[in-house]
């Protein structure tokens, strides 16, 4: 988010004279030749059907595998659900417009789309949190673990995480969406996000970005830093443990979640604080495309490749359907008797 200045306002009778906008042109990818927006179709397309797939499959084997009825399992389960819907504000309408050529969307559904992307994203950076805290207590306080992470309070830090981006990004889509647009109408982004938008505000949006400047910065750095503290003490802890491969098996289960929050807040924080300059624009795009795609993309493919105990969850899985569609199958296949 980039702070601007009050010169290029326009005066309240000019904007009393021009008709209100009622619908946005997202841009999108539309300086790009129509070859290549092909293949960004088909690239897009193959990641959103990975983000569904890997997402829905870490939520059923956790959901099935009674052994996976745990703090970890249970908040990496809200983490899957939150990257599916986290990518389906934006991916479809992405791959609607790279199909059909169609790049309007009303001020309703870019509010919506502006709510949602927001409410999802800040409940993430929220369930990060709450994943760091119990990877802490594991490692930290191992005796201690089943009784500080309770039911009740994985219930409460998901509910919290959820309302907390519901709250905050009510706020963001109030700021932006109650100032007045009256021309252009031309988002230069693939999906409404707040700094494309406000740019085509008829009024002073020097508050606006303030604060949302402000509520960016604490929404990045606190969770950082917090996660930050967590992983501190999981260090200190580790390096204290007399065996390697106590070591080495605390390591591995901690260091998916670093590097999704690594991927999720480094990439997200370089979108909303990196500096103008000529290629920002295209630049943000970009980032944005890495942090509203990829990442969500990566979640199941980090946590599924290094968590063995995921991995052995789903051979076992993969077994007993196999074991039940080959016994389904030889019952439908035996003669039927004979009266």
């Amino acid at each position: 988010m980039h702070v601007r200045g009050k010169p290029g306002i326009r005066n309240s009778a000019s904007v009393k004279n021009q008709t209100p906008v009622t619908e946005f042109i997202l841009l999108g990818f539309s300086h790009v030749p129509h070859v290549l927006q092909g293949w960004l179709f088909v690239g897009v397309g193959a990641a959103y059907m990975l983000i569904l797939l890997g997402n829905s499959l870490i939520i059923f084997i956790t959901l099935v595998d009674a052994a996976l009825h745990t703090p970890m399992y249970f908040f990496l389960r809200n983490l899957s659900f939150l990257e599916i819907c986290y990518a389906s504000v934006t991916i479809p309408r992405m791959l609607f417009n790279l199909l059909v050529g169609s790049k309007a969307i009303s001020i309703l559904g870019c509010a919506a789309q502006v709510y949602f992307f927001h409410s999802f994203g800040i409940s993430e950076c929220f369930l990060l949190l709450a994943m760091a805290y119990d990877r802490c207590v594991a490692i930290c306080c191992p005796l201690r673990y089943t009784l500080i992470m309770s039911r009740s309070l994985c219930l409460q830090m998901v509910a919290v995480s959820w309302a907390a981006g519901s709250l905050v990004s009510s706020g963001h889509a109030s700021l932006v969406f109650t100032l007045p647009y009256c021309g252009p109408n031309e988002i230069d982004h693939f999906f409404c996000d707040i700094p494309p938008v406000l740019k085509l505000a008829c009024a002073d949006t020097y508050r606006s970005e303030t604060e949302l400047f402000i509520l960016i910065i604490l929404l990045a750095i606190v969770p950082s830093i917090l996660i930050l503290v967590s992983y501190s003490q999981i260090i200190s802890t580790i390096l204290k443990m007399p065996s390697t491969e106590g070591k080495h098996k605390a390591f591995s289960t901690c260091s998916s979640h670093l590097i999704v929050v690594t991927l999720f807040l480094g990439t997200g924080g370089v979108v909303y604080l990196q500096p103008k300059s000529s290629s920002y624009v295209e630049s943000n795009k970009l980032l944005s495309l890495l942090y509203a795609v990829v990442t969500p993309m990566l979640n199941p493919i980090v946590y599924g490749l290094r968590n063995e105990t995921l991995k052995g969850a789903l051979r076992k899985s993969c077994r007993k359907i196999y074991f039940w569609a080959g016994r389904h199958l030889r019952k439908s296949s035996d003669p039927a008797p004979l009266h």
